[in-house]
């Protein structure tokens, strides 16, 4: 008997020690895999000499970098079911369960990596960070360049559908002389963009560098547009006014700087509208009121502890989906059914793509960057286009909006759209862009 007891803890022993191996292997094979696909680093001369180059790109994620993202979605450890019936207390645990089943057995992310490689991208050196754009030159002579922006939690993604109308508009309904050139950055921290490694990356420093790429492509004429941090960024490039920027538009405004004193100060104080609003400025006053008593609490968290809560967007892919997808149910069109405007393939090429860049902590940072100097001077004074969707979390009006914009060129309203205008509505939103710009062109 002791013979065969000693045998018995030697399998034993042999058993979790091949069991330790075998866990170590899945996770330990996979990110040497990735980390030897790693460009490798250049000397300083090297560094230097190619900063100016506009070098082709292509996505490739390692396959380890999949598996690793389908063990991880296996091992979710899940949280108890809200204690309310509605999404009061955030994303519903039956719905959050729903998408990442989805996002572990049918989602493939190789259609999305396949979508970016048909097309144009580059990458290019400024201000010491890697900047990734697509560029789209259109068949149409003349065409007008511009540079669109996306926003957070969006991405280069949340524009692909607005590509063919904007550069080729004649094949959408519209006119050869509406055509564009398209550049399309992933902002700093963002995508396949650089990561800054030293503070001060504000929506000002990037508008420097987006000026610096237009002139790099060799485009001394041109416009600009954004939605979310796009339309911040477009902002500062406008107050900038460098030479050759013709004007911008966005599709969603500044609250600090479009609000007139008196609601600005009601809001803060968090006493009852002035008297003297109409009935559609009351109804932006509820409006903001309500965004600022249940919805900007992930903006304060990410303005103030992006680092905190930055370990929780890089270690879970289930975490890192909730974060972002709170978003998308809360900023459609179709409030708190995201799914009837993005198709669950859409919002998970961006989830996914937060996920392989490990872009949750990076992307929050520009919140925190943002209220070192949240708004500044606010005089544009060159020509500016607004475009207000119903589904935008704010909706001033016309006489609002010109306290920022003093060379207001176009204002309108339309009827469907939410703050991803051009993911939700690409059709509507291209014809909006076209109209927008129109004045401006020789």
């Amino acid at each position: 008997m002791p013979q065969l007891k000693k045998v018995h803890y030697k399998t034993k022993a042999l058993s979790q020690f091949l069991i330790v191996l075998f866990v170590a292997m899945v996770f330990w094979v996979p990110l040497t895999r990735v980390l030897a696909q790693q460009p490798a680093q250049t000397t300083d001369v090297q560094a230097q000499v190619s900063d100016n180059a506009i070098r082709p790109f292509q996505v490739h994620i390692p396959q380890a970098a999949i598996d690793d993202l389908h063990c991880r979605l296996v091992m979710t450890r899940w949280p108890d079911p809200e204690t309310v019936t509605e999404r009061s207390q955030g994303v519903q645990l039956a719905t959050i369960k729903q998408l990442v089943g989805y996002w572990q057995t049918d989602y493939d992310w190789r259609k999305a990596e396949a979508k970016l490689n048909a097309l144009p991208q580059f990458m290019t050196t400024i201000d010491g960070v890697d900047i990734h754009f697509i560029h789209i030159r259109s068949r149409h002579p003349n065409a007008l360049p511009l540079i669109m922006t996306h926003g957070w939690p969006g991405s280069v993604f949340e524009l692909l559908k607005v590509i063919e109308p904007l550069a080729d508009p004649t094949a959408y309904g519209g006119q050869a002389e509406d055509a564009f050139d398209l550049v399309l950055p992933s902002i700093p921290g963002f995508g396949f963009s650089g990561k800054p490694t030293d503070t001060g990356w504000s929506p000002d420093r990037i508008a420097r560098a987006w000026d610096v790429l237009m002139k790099r492509l060799g485009y001394t004429r041109y416009v600009s547009q954004g939605g979310d941090w796009g339309a911040i960024i477009a902002d500062a490039l406008a107050r900038q006014a460098p030479p050759g920027l013709l004007g911008i538009h966005v599709n969603r405004l500044e609250r600090a700087v479009t609000l007139p004193p008196d609601v600005a100060a009601a809001l803060t104080n968090g006493e009852p509208a002035p008297v003297n609003l109409t009935d559609e400025e009351q109804a932006v006053f509820a409006q903001i009121k309500d965004f600022y008593k249940t919805g900007s609490g992930y903006a304060a968290i990410m303005g103030t502890r992006p680092q905190t809560i930055g370990y929780s967007l890089a270690d879970s892919p289930v975490g890192l989906a909730a974060w972002i997808y709170d978003k998308f149910a809360e900023w459609v069109f179709t409030r708190g059914e995201p799914e009837r405007s993005l198709t669950r393939d859409e919002m998970l090429d961006g989830i996914t793509l937060y996920w392989l860049t490990n872009t949750g902590t990076s992307s929050a940072r520009i919140y925190w960057e943002n209220n070192a100097d949240n708004v500044g001077a606010f005089e544009i004074s060159i020509p500016a286009a607004v475009t207000i969707f119903p589904g935008e979390i704010y909706q001033p009006p016309k006489s609002w909006v010109e306290r920022a914009y003093h060379n207001l060129i176009y204002y309108h309203r339309v009827d469907q759209g939410g703050h991803f205008a051009a993911w939700e509505e690409p059709q509507l939103f291209s014809e909006e862009i076209r109209a927008a710009f129109r004045s401006l062109r020789e």
